[in-house]
Protein backbone atom coordinates (compact mmCIF):
# COMPACT_ATOMS: atom_id res chain seq x y z
CA UNK A 1 0.00 0.00 0.00
CA UNK A 2 1.42 3.38 -0.79
CA UNK A 3 0.56 6.82 0.80
CA UNK A 4 -1.44 7.83 -2.25
CA UNK A 5 -4.18 5.18 -1.12
CA UNK A 6 -6.97 6.93 0.39
CA UNK A 7 -8.19 5.10 3.36
CA UNK A 8 -6.83 6.23 6.48
CA UNK A 9 -6.32 9.74 5.28
CA UNK A 10 -8.62 12.98 5.24
CA UNK A 11 -8.83 13.68 1.92
CA UNK A 12 -9.68 16.86 -0.05
CA UNK A 13 -13.55 16.62 -1.19
CA UNK A 14 -14.23 15.13 -4.85
CA UNK A 15 -16.98 17.63 -5.15
CA UNK A 16 -17.99 16.76 -8.78
CA UNK A 17 -17.96 12.91 -7.76
CA UNK A 18 -20.40 13.74 -4.63
CA UNK A 19 -22.55 15.89 -6.75
CA UNK A 20 -23.51 12.37 -8.82
CA UNK A 21 -25.62 11.32 -5.99
CA UNK A 22 -28.95 11.72 -6.07
CA UNK A 23 -31.25 13.59 -3.25
CA UNK A 24 -33.14 11.57 -1.45
CA UNK A 25 -36.54 12.08 0.89
CA UNK A 26 -35.56 12.75 4.68
CA UNK A 27 -36.53 9.73 6.59
CA UNK A 28 -38.19 10.35 9.78
CA UNK A 29 -37.71 14.13 9.38
CA UNK A 30 -39.31 14.50 13.12
CA UNK A 31 -36.81 12.66 14.64
CA UNK A 32 -34.55 14.84 17.04
CA UNK A 33 -30.80 13.92 16.74
CA UNK A 34 -27.56 14.84 18.50
CA UNK A 35 -24.47 14.66 16.33
CA UNK A 36 -22.19 13.05 18.92
CA UNK A 37 -18.64 14.03 17.32
CA UNK A 38 -17.94 16.60 14.53
CA UNK A 39 -15.09 18.83 13.84
CA UNK A 40 -14.35 22.33 12.60
CA UNK A 41 -11.12 23.79 11.01
CA UNK A 42 -9.61 26.63 9.49
CA UNK A 43 -7.31 23.76 7.51
CA UNK A 44 -6.73 20.49 8.06
CA UNK A 45 -4.49 20.21 11.53
CA UNK A 46 -1.30 19.07 10.77
CA UNK A 47 -1.27 15.90 13.38
CA UNK A 48 -4.37 14.77 11.58
CA UNK A 49 -3.80 11.92 9.07
CA UNK A 50 -3.22 13.50 5.70
CA UNK A 51 -3.60 13.36 2.17
CA UNK A 52 -2.03 13.93 -1.28
CA UNK A 53 -3.13 17.82 -0.58
CA UNK A 54 -4.35 20.60 1.86
CA UNK A 55 -6.42 21.93 -0.49
CA UNK A 56 -10.06 22.73 0.10
CA UNK A 57 -10.47 21.66 4.16
CA UNK A 58 -11.60 24.67 5.70
CA UNK A 59 -15.12 23.72 7.47
CA UNK A 60 -16.26 26.05 9.62
CA UNK A 61 -19.43 27.41 11.24
CA UNK A 62 -21.32 28.18 8.07
CA UNK A 63 -20.12 25.36 6.26
CA UNK A 64 -21.27 23.22 8.97
CA UNK A 65 -24.61 24.44 9.36
CA UNK A 66 -25.65 24.15 5.80
CA UNK A 67 -24.52 20.82 6.52
CA UNK A 68 -27.11 19.74 9.49
CA UNK A 69 -29.68 22.01 8.09
CA UNK A 70 -29.50 20.32 4.95
CA UNK A 71 -32.29 17.49 6.29
CA UNK A 72 -33.33 15.80 9.43
CA UNK A 73 -34.19 17.58 12.88
CA UNK A 74 -30.46 18.15 14.38
CA UNK A 75 -30.80 19.57 18.28
CA UNK A 76 -27.79 20.18 19.22
CA UNK A 77 -23.90 19.10 19.04
CA UNK A 78 -21.02 17.90 20.09
CA UNK A 79 -17.42 19.37 18.83
CA UNK A 80 -14.31 16.92 18.62
CA UNK A 81 -11.17 17.78 19.60
CA UNK A 82 -9.13 17.58 16.56
CA UNK A 83 -5.60 19.25 17.23
CA UNK A 84 -7.44 22.75 15.83
CA UNK A 85 -6.48 25.99 16.23
CA UNK A 86 -4.03 25.32 19.24
CA UNK A 87 -2.57 28.45 20.99
CA UNK A 88 1.11 29.34 19.63
CA UNK A 89 2.59 30.03 22.87
CA UNK A 90 2.43 29.61 26.55
CA UNK A 91 3.21 26.72 28.32
CA UNK A 92 3.21 23.36 26.01
CA UNK A 93 0.52 21.26 28.56
CA UNK A 94 -2.17 24.76 28.33
CA UNK A 95 -1.95 25.07 24.07
CA UNK A 96 -4.26 22.36 23.79
CA UNK A 97 -7.01 24.84 25.41
CA UNK A 98 -7.02 26.99 22.72
CA UNK A 99 -9.04 24.63 20.75
CA UNK A 100 -11.37 24.84 23.12
CA UNK A 101 -11.52 28.21 23.03
CA UNK A 102 -12.06 28.28 19.09
CA UNK A 103 -15.02 25.64 19.52
CA UNK A 104 -16.86 27.94 22.16
CA UNK A 105 -16.50 30.83 20.22
CA UNK A 106 -18.25 28.83 16.79
CA UNK A 107 -20.77 28.00 19.57
CA UNK A 108 -21.50 31.30 20.96
CA UNK A 109 -21.10 32.49 17.45
CA UNK A 110 -23.84 29.64 16.34
CA UNK A 111 -26.06 30.80 19.18
CA UNK A 112 -26.32 34.70 18.72
CA UNK A 113 -26.82 33.78 15.06
CA UNK A 114 -29.79 31.46 16.00
CA UNK A 115 -31.35 34.63 18.21
CA UNK A 116 -31.50 37.19 16.01
CA UNK A 117 -33.01 34.78 13.80
CA UNK A 118 -36.06 34.07 16.22
CA UNK A 119 -35.86 37.75 16.83
CA UNK A 120 -36.77 38.72 13.42
CA UNK A 121 -39.14 36.06 12.71
CA UNK A 122 -40.98 36.81 16.33
CA UNK A 123 -41.48 40.51 14.35
CA UNK A 124 -42.06 38.86 10.73
CA UNK A 125 -45.37 39.00 9.17
CA UNK A 126 -45.03 35.66 7.11
CA UNK A 127 -45.84 32.14 8.94
CA UNK A 128 -43.20 30.23 6.68
CA UNK A 129 -40.52 32.16 9.28
CA UNK A 130 -38.77 29.07 11.22
CA UNK A 131 -36.25 30.79 14.21
CA UNK A 132 -34.46 28.73 15.97
CA UNK A 133 -32.49 25.88 15.40
CA UNK A 134 -29.55 23.34 16.45
CA UNK A 135 -26.91 23.95 19.49
CA UNK A 136 -23.95 24.03 17.67
CA UNK A 137 -21.00 22.69 19.91
CA UNK A 138 -23.45 22.11 22.83
CA UNK A 139 -20.97 20.22 24.00
CA UNK A 140 -16.80 20.66 23.33
CA UNK A 141 -14.69 17.58 24.11
CA UNK A 142 -11.09 18.67 24.18
CA UNK A 143 -7.52 17.65 24.95
CA UNK A 144 -5.47 17.18 27.23
CA UNK A 145 -1.99 15.74 28.23
CA UNK A 146 -3.46 13.32 30.18
CA UNK A 147 0.16 11.20 31.26
CA UNK A 148 0.42 14.65 33.72
CA UNK A 149 -1.69 12.73 36.00
CA UNK A 150 -2.69 15.20 38.59
CA UNK A 151 -1.03 17.70 37.00
CA UNK A 152 -3.67 18.04 34.87
CA UNK A 153 -5.50 19.42 37.07
CA UNK A 154 -5.19 22.92 35.70
CA UNK A 155 -5.61 22.11 32.37
CA UNK A 156 -8.95 20.81 32.75
CA UNK A 157 -9.98 23.88 35.03
CA UNK A 158 -8.57 26.30 31.94
CA UNK A 159 -10.35 24.39 29.52
CA UNK A 160 -13.57 24.43 31.80
CA UNK A 161 -12.98 28.35 31.71
CA UNK A 162 -12.30 28.81 28.10
CA UNK A 163 -15.21 26.54 27.00
CA UNK A 164 -17.97 28.63 28.55
CA UNK A 165 -20.16 26.08 30.06
CA UNK A 166 -19.69 24.14 27.26
CA UNK A 167 -16.41 21.77 27.89
CA UNK A 168 -17.71 18.43 29.20
CA UNK A 169 -14.93 15.91 28.86
CA UNK A 170 -11.02 15.03 26.86
CA UNK A 171 -10.40 12.69 23.98
CA UNK A 172 -7.06 10.99 24.21
CA UNK A 173 -6.30 9.26 20.59
CA UNK A 174 -4.71 6.55 20.74
CA UNK A 175 -5.31 4.67 17.46
CA UNK A 176 -1.68 2.52 16.13
CA UNK A 177 -1.00 0.08 14.03
CA UNK A 178 2.54 -0.84 12.96
CA UNK A 179 1.65 -1.93 9.77
CA UNK A 180 3.19 1.04 7.08
CA UNK A 181 0.66 4.16 5.63
CA UNK A 182 -2.35 3.19 8.55
CA UNK A 183 -2.43 6.89 9.37
CA UNK A 184 -2.07 6.73 13.03
CA UNK A 185 -2.80 9.14 15.33
CA UNK A 186 -0.01 8.36 17.65
CA UNK A 187 3.57 6.94 17.11
CA UNK A 188 4.26 4.95 20.55
CA UNK A 189 1.37 2.72 21.47
CA UNK A 190 0.12 1.98 25.07
CA UNK A 191 -0.37 4.87 26.35
CA UNK A 192 -3.66 3.86 27.80
CA UNK A 193 -2.02 1.03 30.13
CA UNK A 194 0.25 3.82 31.72
CA UNK A 195 0.10 4.52 35.39
CA UNK A 196 0.59 7.98 34.92
CA UNK A 197 -2.16 8.33 32.03
CA UNK A 198 -4.48 6.27 34.39
CA UNK A 199 -3.92 8.89 36.82
CA UNK A 200 -4.73 11.71 34.58
CA UNK A 201 -8.09 9.86 33.76
CA UNK A 202 -9.11 9.74 37.35
CA UNK A 203 -8.65 13.35 37.76
CA UNK A 204 -11.19 13.97 34.83
CA UNK A 205 -13.78 11.59 36.55
CA UNK A 206 -12.94 13.24 39.76
CA UNK A 207 -13.71 16.86 38.32
CA UNK A 208 -17.13 15.08 36.69
CA UNK A 209 -15.85 15.05 32.80
CA UNK A 210 -16.12 12.30 30.51
CA UNK A 211 -13.54 10.63 28.47
CA UNK A 212 -13.66 9.63 24.91
CA UNK A 213 -11.51 6.69 23.53
CA UNK A 214 -10.21 5.83 20.11
CA UNK A 215 -8.10 3.20 19.09
CA UNK A 216 -8.32 0.77 16.14
CA UNK A 217 -10.31 -2.43 16.68
CA UNK A 218 -6.76 -4.75 17.46
CA UNK A 219 -6.60 -2.71 20.48
CA UNK A 220 -9.85 -2.50 21.78
CA UNK A 221 -8.64 -4.94 24.81
CA UNK A 222 -6.57 -1.63 26.08
CA UNK A 223 -9.99 0.27 26.02
CA UNK A 224 -11.32 -2.63 28.25
CA UNK A 225 -8.56 -2.67 30.68
CA UNK A 226 -8.86 0.89 31.10
CA UNK A 227 -12.56 0.75 31.25
CA UNK A 228 -12.01 -2.02 34.31
CA UNK A 229 -8.90 0.20 36.05
CA UNK A 230 -11.23 3.37 35.83
CA UNK A 231 -14.91 2.02 36.52
CA UNK A 232 -15.92 5.27 38.08
CA UNK A 233 -15.20 7.04 34.78
CA UNK A 234 -17.85 7.69 32.02
CA UNK A 235 -15.95 6.35 29.05
CA UNK A 236 -17.52 6.85 25.39
CA UNK A 237 -15.80 4.52 22.66
CA UNK A 238 -15.77 6.05 19.49
CA UNK A 239 -16.25 5.11 15.76
CA UNK A 240 -17.45 1.32 16.63
CA UNK A 241 -14.48 0.41 18.04
CA UNK A 242 -12.49 0.99 14.61
CA UNK A 243 -12.65 -1.93 12.81
CA UNK A 244 -10.16 -1.92 9.71
CA UNK A 245 -10.32 -2.84 6.45
CA UNK A 246 -7.26 -1.44 4.20
CA UNK A 247 -3.63 -2.17 4.51
CA UNK A 248 -3.06 -5.42 5.85
CA UNK A 249 -6.71 -5.81 6.50
CA UNK A 250 -7.81 -5.94 3.01
CA UNK A 251 -9.68 -9.07 2.20
CA UNK A 252 -10.09 -10.01 5.53
CA UNK A 253 -13.81 -8.58 6.64
CA UNK A 254 -15.02 -11.82 7.67
CA UNK A 255 -11.69 -12.07 9.84
CA UNK A 256 -11.36 -8.91 11.09
CA UNK A 257 -15.33 -8.87 11.77
CA UNK A 258 -14.77 -12.02 13.99
CA UNK A 259 -11.79 -10.36 16.21
CA UNK A 260 -13.53 -6.91 16.70
CA UNK A 261 -16.52 -8.33 17.62
CA UNK A 262 -14.94 -10.66 20.29
CA UNK A 263 -12.77 -7.82 21.74
CA UNK A 264 -16.21 -5.53 21.46
CA UNK A 265 -18.09 -8.24 23.90
CA UNK A 266 -15.89 -7.48 26.50
CA UNK A 267 -15.38 -4.15 26.48
CA UNK A 268 -19.36 -3.75 26.78
CA UNK A 269 -19.76 -5.87 29.44
CA UNK A 270 -18.07 -2.67 31.43
CA UNK A 271 -21.27 -0.59 32.17
CA UNK A 272 -18.95 2.85 32.14
CA UNK A 273 -18.64 2.29 28.63
CA UNK A 274 -21.00 3.97 25.97
CA UNK A 275 -20.32 3.55 22.20
CA UNK A 276 -20.59 5.85 19.02
CA UNK A 277 -22.11 4.43 15.85
CA UNK A 278 -20.70 5.45 12.68
CA UNK A 279 -17.31 7.28 11.83
CA UNK A 280 -16.23 4.16 9.52
CA UNK A 281 -15.63 5.75 6.46
CA UNK A 282 -12.07 6.09 6.21
CA UNK A 283 -11.06 3.20 8.24
CA UNK A 284 -13.27 0.80 7.76
CA UNK A 285 -12.66 0.69 3.82
CA UNK A 286 -16.01 -0.53 2.82
CA UNK A 287 -16.87 2.25 0.42
CA UNK A 288 -14.07 3.37 -2.44
CA UNK A 289 -15.08 6.78 -2.73
CA UNK A 290 -11.29 6.49 -4.76
CA UNK A 291 -12.59 4.58 -7.23
CA UNK A 292 -17.05 4.41 -7.56
CA UNK A 293 -18.55 5.77 -10.55
CA UNK A 294 -20.81 7.96 -8.03
CA UNK A 295 -21.35 7.79 -3.98
CA UNK A 296 -23.49 5.24 -2.22
CA UNK A 297 -26.98 5.39 -1.36
CA UNK A 298 -28.30 5.14 1.89
CA UNK A 299 -29.43 2.34 1.41
CA UNK A 300 -26.21 0.88 0.36
CA UNK A 301 -24.44 2.80 3.50
CA UNK A 302 -27.36 0.68 5.82
CA UNK A 303 -25.86 -2.50 4.03
CA UNK A 304 -22.15 -2.27 4.14
CA UNK A 305 -22.04 -0.64 8.09
CA UNK A 306 -25.55 -2.25 9.25
CA UNK A 307 -23.54 -5.70 10.50
CA UNK A 308 -21.26 -3.47 12.81
CA UNK A 309 -23.62 -1.09 13.83
CA UNK A 310 -26.60 -3.50 14.95
CA UNK A 311 -23.78 -5.72 16.55
CA UNK A 312 -22.76 -2.48 18.54
CA UNK A 313 -26.84 -2.19 19.52
CA UNK A 314 -26.86 -5.73 20.48
CA UNK A 315 -23.92 -5.65 22.61
CA UNK A 316 -24.43 -2.27 24.17
CA UNK A 317 -27.53 -1.50 24.23
CA UNK A 318 -29.89 1.28 23.09
CA UNK A 319 -28.96 2.98 26.65
CA UNK A 320 -25.06 3.49 25.59
CA UNK A 321 -25.29 4.15 22.07
CA UNK A 322 -25.21 7.14 20.31
CA UNK A 323 -25.12 8.36 16.73
CA UNK A 324 -22.25 10.51 15.28
CA UNK A 325 -21.94 11.78 11.77
CA UNK A 326 -18.25 11.82 11.63
CA UNK A 327 -18.13 15.12 9.69
CA UNK A 328 -16.35 16.42 7.50
CA UNK A 329 -14.40 13.63 7.14
CA UNK A 330 -17.44 11.28 6.19
CA UNK A 331 -18.44 13.89 3.42
CA UNK A 332 -15.69 12.03 1.93
CA UNK A 333 -18.47 9.58 0.87
CA UNK A 334 -22.05 10.50 1.80
CA UNK A 335 -23.91 13.23 2.05
CA UNK A 336 -25.22 14.82 5.49
CA UNK A 337 -29.52 13.41 4.14
CA UNK A 338 -28.27 9.93 3.10
CA UNK A 339 -25.71 8.98 6.04
CA UNK A 340 -28.36 9.79 8.50
CA UNK A 341 -31.17 8.33 6.60
CA UNK A 342 -28.54 5.02 6.67
CA UNK A 343 -28.64 5.08 10.49
CA UNK A 344 -32.70 5.27 10.47
CA UNK A 345 -33.12 2.86 8.18
CA UNK A 346 -30.13 0.36 10.05
CA UNK A 347 -32.82 1.28 13.26
CA UNK A 348 -35.98 0.81 11.33
CA UNK A 349 -36.46 -2.27 13.45
CA UNK A 350 -36.15 -0.27 16.72
CA UNK A 351 -38.91 0.77 18.65
CA UNK A 352 -39.95 4.75 18.82
CA UNK A 353 -38.47 4.57 22.67
CA UNK A 354 -35.17 2.81 21.65
CA UNK A 355 -34.09 5.07 18.80
CA UNK A 356 -34.81 8.03 20.51
CA UNK A 357 -31.94 7.22 22.92
CA UNK A 358 -29.27 6.16 20.06
CA UNK A 359 -30.39 9.35 18.04
CA UNK A 360 -30.43 11.84 21.14
CA UNK A 361 -31.40 10.86 24.41
CA UNK A 362 -28.11 8.85 25.33
CA UNK A 363 -25.66 11.79 24.23
CA UNK A 364 -28.06 14.32 26.39
CA UNK A 365 -27.10 12.07 29.52
CA UNK A 366 -23.82 11.18 28.50
CA UNK A 367 -22.36 14.53 27.75
CA UNK A 368 -24.38 16.42 30.18
CA UNK A 369 -26.63 18.23 27.44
Amino acid sequence: MTQNHPFGRVLPLNKAWLAKLPAEEVLQPELPIVDTHHHLWAQLPAALPQGDSAEDHVYLLDAYKQDLTSGHHTVATVYMECHASYRSDGPEEMRPVGETEFAAAQGEASDAAQAAASEAASDATSSSASPGGPRVCQGIIGAADLKLGARVRPVLEAHLQAGLGRFRGVRASAAYDPAPDMGNTISVPGSYARDDFRAGVRELTAMGLSFDAWVFHTQLPEVTALARACPDTAIVMGHCGGPLGYGPYAGRRDEVFVQWKRSLTELAACPNVCIKLGGMMIRLAAIDYATLPAPPSSLEIARLWGPYINTCIELFGPQRCMFESNFPVEKLGASWVTLWNAFKRITAGASASEQALMFSGTAQRVYRL
